[in-house]
């Protein structure tokens, strides 16, 4: 199903709403993106904070004060730490349903999951792709940290346990999802990202960080999903141009001109049919919302666009290839302005369409 997916412009969210509803939630997404519907995390809800939200099933973890950490020093920890990886053994080989594993997302902490399933299963006709997200390893290895605070990133063992719980999750998202007989597509959002290279993650590598990509990634795709890698700020884009991603999620509105400084990396990506996910639609910045439009960010999108035709790719194919999103997601601003931002994508992408089909 993957395949057959043409992005052809449509717009699509990043995945939080300010609301406190579910199925509200589900209504939004639906009005406006109902082509490419997305599962929404509610961030007024802390369990459905990044790293809250997929912590379920981790060997160790605790909570204490509404403090989430991993308790390596616990006396039970190398025994949870092996059941861990018996029980993911024993789901790569086939010996555990998916469906049956600590590997799956739970109604107390994905709340927006299951009421966008309940949702699909009233449609009369599939939309023409999910999205699902997730957070990705970097982001999830940095912010989550063991008993004496230190990122879990840091720790060899930590970070494969890490890598490889959110690697089924992602999964078993895809598989769950393509039962409505549509592509899938899961982001990995990784903001964290951001600082790779920079003296704050001078002792992360660039072979650390690819090996967490081509394990999380080669999740979805054994489920015939598509793998998408968000960052909602500047970030060494190469190390993501080279990845197996199928698509790249970037803050188009702020950052394309650092994206285009590796014109290379993303002719290579692009013409080897990777997607761009174009965040054309600003939601950093409370002002930038109010004074744009939608003439003003279709035409800024434009003016991208030839940058990247410049590079030697046909514009019908970038078009083929393009996604229309907000920069980032919506949870953290008020409902008026996120529901301007939902409004903008939807009409930018819909003028962006008209001009080049």
């Amino acid at each position: 199903m993957a395949a057959n997916f043409q992005a052809n412009g449509l717009p699509v969210l990043i995945g939080s709403l300010p609301i406190d509803d579910h199925e509200e939630a589900v209504k939004l997404v639906f009005k406006h993106t109902p082509e490419i519907p997305v599962w929404v995390q509610l961030p007024t809800y802390k369990e459905e904070g990044m790293i809250a939200q997929f912590l379920s099933g981790f060997p160790g973890f605790v909570t204490e004060e509404d403090r989430a950490f991993i308790d390596i020093a616990n006396e039970k920890f190398d025994d949870d730490l092996l059941e861990f990886y018996e029980d993911y053994l024993a789901v790569k080989e086939g010996q555990t349903d998916l469906d049956d594993s600590r590997f799956v997302l739970r109604t107390d902490t994905a709340g927006g999951f299951f009421a966008l399933m309940e949702h699909l299963q009233t449609l009369s006709d599939p939309p023409k792709a999910i999205k699902g997200q997730i957070t990705g390893p970097i982001t999830f290895g940095l912010g989550l940290t063991d008993q004496n605070g230190k990122a879990i990133f840091y720790n060899e063992q930590l970070r494969d346990a890490a890598v490889k719980l959110l690697a089924q999750k992602a999964r078993w998202q895809v598989r769950k999802l393509s039962e409505f007989g549509c592509p899938v597509i899961i982001f990995f959002d990784e903001p964290a990202l951001a600082g790779f290279g920079s003296s704050a993650l001078i002792s992360i590598s660039r072979d650390q960080v690819a090996k967490c990509f081509e394990e999380v990634i080669a999740a979805v795709h054994v489920e015939d999903g598509l793998a998408g890698v968000h960052v909602c700020a500047n970030a060494d884009w190469s190390l993501i141009l080279e990845s197996a991603a199928d698509i790249v999620s970037f803050d188009a509105y702020s950052f394309f001109d650092r994206l285009i400084l590796y014109p290379d990396h993303v002719k290579r990506f692009v013409t080897s049919g990777g997607i761009l996910a174009w965040g054309i639609v600003p939601t950093l910045n409370a002002d930038d919302i109010e004074k744009e439009t939608t003439a003003s960010l279709v035409a800024a999108w434009e003016g991208q666009a030839r940058a990247v035709e410049a590079l030697g790719i046909d514009k019908s194919a970038i078009l083929a290839q393009t996604l229309i999103t907000p920069s980032c997601g919506t949870g953290s601003l008020s409902l008026d302005l996120a529901t301007k931002v939902l409004i903008l994508t939807r009409e930018v992408s819909d003028i962006i369409r008209k001009k080049l089909v």
